[in-house]
């Protein structure tokens, strides 16, 4: 089939407004993010250098934009990046939001964490992203003021707990998250003064089936930090496993070496140490028997559209006033 110079002219000549609205991307960049690896203890001591890796990231912004516009930088889980982390920056481009899909293990010669969680501390994933939000902030095409950050699961610590004004204080930059959402959120540890969070709103969205990251220490911490005057709501899902939301999976996979913690209560003790909150002695990934093995994950379209809505329509409001 031949097609016409006159349509192919029309095709390059369609206006932003014409083509708004698709969930394929106007434009992607990939940038480079210059971070570093701490433990989990040395985050918490704030007292190491940590090593420097290079990671990197792909920031999509969406068909039509303005000349500047926000974004919602996506952090993905155990299992790296997949289906997922890509069908949220579909859906908001298709909502005229840009989106950065950080890559936190490739730099770090990572491919999964299923099995090892120790391969990397979910809380050095927050030096990640902070390093992602100020390279997104110097940004030509981005609004510093309206950068949200979303995580999933693994990379939900970062994404939730960022907004904490302690680790934002030692971690972070001059410039602020706009919104914190967090998909699937490990809540079990207590950090110290992990209530004491900024302004900017805060949401949770889970599976009450989820028998990988447990709902329960989520909606505790919910309730301290509703106590403590923060602005944060959770979303609770019935029938709904683990990553929920990725589109590729089916109802429900079996993950039988998946590393566990949902049985944990932990705490942050002294000198950045962890300890089980039930027995009160220091906690361990490979030796605490709270850990478990073996979890499931699966979709669940009704779930995953609800979910979509209400993140959209959250994004917009926050970031799109």
């Amino acid at each position: 089939m031949r097609v016409s110079i006159a349509t192919l002219l029309a095709l390059a000549t369609l206006t932003p407004a014409a083509q708004a609205g698709s969930p394929l991307p106007g434009r992607i960049e990939i940038h480079a993010v210059k971070s570093r690896t701490l433990t989990g203890e040395e985050f918490l001591r704030a007292d190491a250098p940590g090593r420097e890796v290079v990671l990197g990231g792909e920031l999509r912004l969406p068909v039509g934009a303005p000349q500047k516009v926000p974004v919602v930088i996506l952090v993905h889980g155990s299992g790296g990046i997949s289906a997922g982390p890509d069908a949220w920056a579909r859906t908001l481009n298709e909502a005229g939001v840009g989106a950065f899909i950080l890559d936190t293990f490739t730099g770090r010669g990572i491919v999964s964490t299923i099995e090892n969680q120790e391969q990397l501390n979910s809380l050095a994933m927050m030096v990640d992203a902070y390093r992602t939000l100020d390279v997104l902030a110097a940004h030509p095409r981005v609004r510093a003021d309206r950068i949200a950050i979303m995580g999933f699961s693994k990379g939900a610590v970062a994404a939730v707990y960022s907004a904490t004004e302690r680790f934002r204080t030692t971690y972070g930059g001059t410039n602020r998250f706009a919104a914190h959402i967090g998909f699937y959120t490990p809540c079990n540890v207590t950090y110290r003064d992990d209530t004491k969070v900024g302004p900017a709103p805060i949401r949770l969205f889970h599976g009450i089936s989820d028998d990988y990251v447990s709902v329960v220490p989520c909606r505790d911490y919910v309730a301290r930090l509703k106590a403590a005057g923060a602005d944060i709501a959770l979303t609770e899902y019935p029938d709904a496993q683990h990553s929920f939301d990725t589109p590729t999976s089916p109802p429900l996979v079996e993950i039988p070496k998946a590393q566990s913690t949902r049985n944990c209560r932990l705490t942050e003790g002294a000198d950045g140490t962890i300890a089980n909150a039930v027995t009160g002695k220091p906690y361990k990934l490979d030796a605490d028997a709270c850990v478990a093995t073996g979890a499931h994950v699966g979709h669940n379209p009704t779930a995953t559209a609800a979910a979509r809505n209400a993140v959209v329509e959250f994004v917009r409001t926050v970031l799109q006033p």
